[in-house]
């Protein structure tokens, strides 16, 4: 069966990231994408203009209408809007059965602000019922870092994109601590790097919906973001959009990739 993935995320006007990047995301590795959209976003690649957060009861009637009906096999948490829906959101998805990954947005690669004080700390509440969660280098830091993450019982991939030198390294760390999976790759130059966290933390929950182990589709995830930015249009004139639909003409395409670095 098709996997189901269920998105709970901000939209993106510019495409680059989001829920936009999401469904592309998800649509490449041949899962089926839903969506509970949590902000509306006026952005392009220079930067974020506007935010409106969605009302949490609209939020949490997008996720009641899609489990519903269709069901799901996993979760993709990404930007949340608010702490009232951080905590509806907790609430809402605590008793399925189903691995549930959080990437904790905090900051857009423009450098806008995306969650207040008062929503990064209800961060927590998601992250005890995240199976893994995926915070960048600055967010780790902003978390209380590895040792502090080690309390809410998850794994933890950590992105190693905005750390310094030519080699990019990507980290999984078991709900203990221990390191169980990295991926190191030449850094890619470019400037089409708007939407990264998000096609990671959603090819992850494709894997992880399709049945993949978690260092399995750790490994897919890391590759096919790094396909995505290989794929590049080159739109925009700042931070650009990756190119998770150009990859080539469908799974089978992309799965002749897959061995590719």
């Amino acid at each position: 069966m098709t996997p189901r993935i269920l998105i709970i995320a901000g939209s993106d006007s510019g495409g680059g990231a989001g829920i936009q990047a999401d469904i592309k995301t998800v649509t490449m590795l041949g899962g089926h994408a839903m969506t509970a959209i949590t902000a509306i976003t006026a952005q392009n690649t220079l930067g974020v203009q506007a935010v409106l957060p969605v009302p949490t009861e609209m939020v949490l009637a997008q996720i009641d209408s899609c489990l519903s009906d269709i069901g799901v096999d996993a979760v993709k948490i990404g930007m949340i809007g608010s702490a009232e829906t951080a905590h509806a959101v907790a609430d809402r998805l605590e008793p399925l059965d189903v691995p549930i990954v959080f990437d904790p947005v905090m900051i857009a690669t423009s450098g806008a602000t995306l969650a207040d004080p008062a929503t990064i700390a209800a961060f927590a509440r998601l992250m005890r019922i995240a199976s893994v969660t995926t915070p960048n280098l600055p967010e780790l830091a902003a978390l209380g870092g590895e040792e502090a993450m080690r309390a809410h019982g998850c794994h933890l991939l950590v992105k190693g994109g905005h750390g310094a030198g030519r080699i990019v390294i990507d980290r999984l760390i078991a709900p203990g601590g221990a390191e169980v999976r990295r991926l190191e790759g030449k850094r890619i130059e470019t400037d089409s790097t708007h939407g990264t966290g998000c096609t990671l933390a959603s090819a992850l929950a494709t894997g992880l919906a399709a049945g993949m182990p978690v260092g399995a589709a750790f490994d897919q995830a890391v590759r096919f973001v790094r396909l995505s930015l290989l794929s590049a249009p080159g739109l925009g004139q700042g931070h650009g959009p990756m190119g998770q639909g150009l990859i080539g003409a469908g799974v089978t395409a992309f799965a002749a990739l897959l061995g590719e670095d």
